[in-house]
């Protein structure tokens, strides 16, 4: 009997699984929450001001690879899926790694701006924050139960974490382009 066809086999992959997600989330969440509430002076001599540049480009390509995949199932494009979706979670993947080492050399970046824009910065960086503390879980989830082949789960969460995962990756895209039209 393959593990497909093993209920309890199921169970247990399935929480393994959630037990590494639960501690890589929060583990993650440790991270960045240390980097920007603990004063440091992690590598003052490297200098990484490209790094967001770097990362804004990572977002906004996972933005796009999100809205293919979004359009490649909805055309029944399986295979395009797949691709698109693995590519967003990969560079999403690489910009929390640009994202970790740019924070932990240079800490927070302060907005300089003032007035109105002041506060839409300032609700798009609160909105954007927020929701991303759940999509290492969620994406990481979602990609789970397409490769275990559980696509009815896979769909329901799908529904979710798309248009999350997409706020999150355009937002950031935002939040670098308001730092720099202020100057920062």
């Amino acid at each position: 009997m393959s593990p497909a066809q093993n209920p309890a086999a199921d169970a247990r992959a399935d929480r393994t699984f959630y037990v590494f997600n639960a501690v890589l989330s929060a583990s993650a969440l440790a991270v960045i929450a240390y980097l920007l509430l603990v004063p440091r002076t992690l590598g003052a001599a490297s200098d990484l001001h490209f790094m967001p540049a770097v990362n804004a480009s990572l977002n906004a390509t996972a933005a796009v690879l999100l809205l293919t995949g979004y359009t490649a199932i909805r055309r029944k494009l399986r295979t395009l899926h797949k691709y698109a979706m693995v590519s967003a979670f990969a560079c999403s993947g690489l910009f929390l790694v640009g994202y970790l080492v740019y924070h932990s050399v240079h800490g927070d970046t302060k907005y300089p701006g003032t007035g109105p824009l002041r506060a839409l910065y300032f609700f798009i960086l609160i909105s954007h924050v927020a929701l991303s503390v759940p999509m290492v879980p969620m994406s990481f989830t979602t990609l789970y139960f397409s490769w275990r082949g559980t696509f009815a789960r896979h769909k329901k969460l799908a529904r979710w974490t798309f248009p999350i995962w997409l706020y999150v990756s355009v937002t950031g895209v935002l939040v670098f382009a308001m730092l720099r039209a202020a100057g920062a």
